[in-house]
């Protein structure tokens, strides 16, 4: 496998070919961004060009829906742009999953606590760590 990596990234026609090919896709996908209305621009991207058949992945149904709607219009877009593209096909991806997080906890202290705690912070130090981390924690207690 590492041979034909090493090979094909010596040999200066394939990566030129392969350098070429991004370039195009990238400005294919701005020129499909500048069609695609507000909603539609982050949940499609260009996957590939070729033979005049323009791959697009578009995350979830819904977006792939509202993009197969809007075909007839982007494609006559992008053939006035001077984009050779001669159909479109739509694919559907996974959208992506936002990671879970649990919402902070939320803590309260009561007054009479929070004013116990200042007491004891102002018995303390004024350089004491501990001080210091008791009279933050009064000022972000919630009551």
């Amino acid at each position: 496998m590492t041979r034909l990596l090493h090979r094909f990234l010596g040999s200066g026609d394939a990566l030129a070919r392969l350098q070429d090919h991004a370039a195009r896709l990238r400005r294919v996908q701005g020129a499909l961004d500048a069609c695609l209305p507000p909603q539609l621009q982050g949940q499609c991207l260009v996957a590939n060009l070729k033979d005049g058949t323009l791959v697009v992945s578009a995350r979830g149904g819904a977006a792939a829906v509202r993009l197969r709607q809007l075909l007839p219009s982007i494609l006559e877009r992008l053939q006035h742009g001077g984009h050779a593209v001669q159909a479109i096909k739509v694919k559907v991806g996974t959208p992506e999953e936002v990671e879970w997080r649990r919402p902070p906890t939320e803590r309260h202290i009561s007054p009479t606590a929070k004013a116990s705690l200042e007491t004891f912070a102002h018995s303390l130090p004024a350089d004491s760590p501990l001080r210091a981390s008791l009279e933050r924690l009064v000022r972000r207690g919630k009551d």
